[in-house]
């Protein structure tokens, strides 16, 4: 537990059973893990749908500077083959968004709700260690007048205080139960709430790198010349490049 009881006024006698005790930490040391892991997911995940937003815009921009380009008006093949790559990266573009909105709507958006449920119970956990303190103060107190001797105001002292700890631990002792049949059963509950984003998570990428095979595949069979492999592509790069080396080489003399 996060709170350390007040050393001044506590009772001698057990009030709380150490195994009561081990319970409760263990099943809210649970949820605490549980809270961490919930709010980095979320946060994970909206940075990953953020920087797949910013790749297909990337992408978009890249071919859309390269149709504006002065080179694709003096070549017509070269303006075919951007025009080509403009259309893949904004159908490429409009996938990605509908995925994207789709874990928004089935992912992001189901832990967001889930996260909102911790505040509620980190603060029944506070109204239940403030109710042990009084508990304990209390249960202090009646010990402090049942060794004190036996006069008629001692008594009378140790009626009242007994009358004012009766409803401070009846209380206690519900809050405590509540929470110790809650807090397992909200652990519980965490597979049959995610599963349906998972599975879910799981199907927008499928279909949009399914999406992605056919789009590439069709740019691909555009932009492929007959015959021609990587490593003729590399030869010819490279021949390109020796002539223009050279044009330099010619300018600098």
């Amino acid at each position: 537990m996060s709170w350390i009881p007040f050393k001044i006024g506590q009772p001698k006698k057990q009030i709380v059973p150490k195994t009561v005790e081990r319970d409760f930490e263990r099943e809210y040391g649970k949820l605490q893990q549980l809270e961490e892991q919930t709010r980095r997911l979320q946060k994970d995940m909206k940075k990953s749908t953020d920087a797949d937003l910013a790749m297909s815009k990337s992408a978009v921009k890249i071919s859309l500077d390269l149709l504006s380009n002065p080179l694709c008006e003096q070549d017509q093949d070269l303006l075919n083959m951007v025009t080509a790559l403009d259309t893949a990266m904004k159908r490429m573009d409009a996938f990605n968004q509908e995925k994207v909105n789709q874990i928004q709507k089935t992912v992001i958006e189901p832990l967001k709700k889930f996260g909102s449920v911790f505040p509620s119970l980190n603060m029944a956990v506070k109204r239940r260690e403030q109710a042990l303190q009084d508990y304990r103060r209390l249960q202090a107190k009646v010990e402090k007048y049942e060794e004190k001797e036996k006069t008629g105001p001692v008594l009378a002292k140790l009626h009242q205080a007994r009358e004012e700890l009766r409803p401070v631990r009846e209380d206690f002792e519900a809050k405590n139960r509540q929470l110790l049949e809650e807090m397992p059963r909200f652990y519980g509950s965490r597979l049959d709430y995610f599963q349906p984003s998972f599975e879910s998570l799981i199907r927008a990428q499928v279909v949009y790198y399914s999406e992605m095979h056919k789009i590439f595949g069709d740019l691909t069979q555009q932009l492929d010349q007959p015959g021609h492999s990587d490593e003729q592509r590399e030869r010819e790069n490279e021949s390109k490049l020796s002539e223009l080396r050279a044009l330099s080489i010619v300018a600098d003399d």
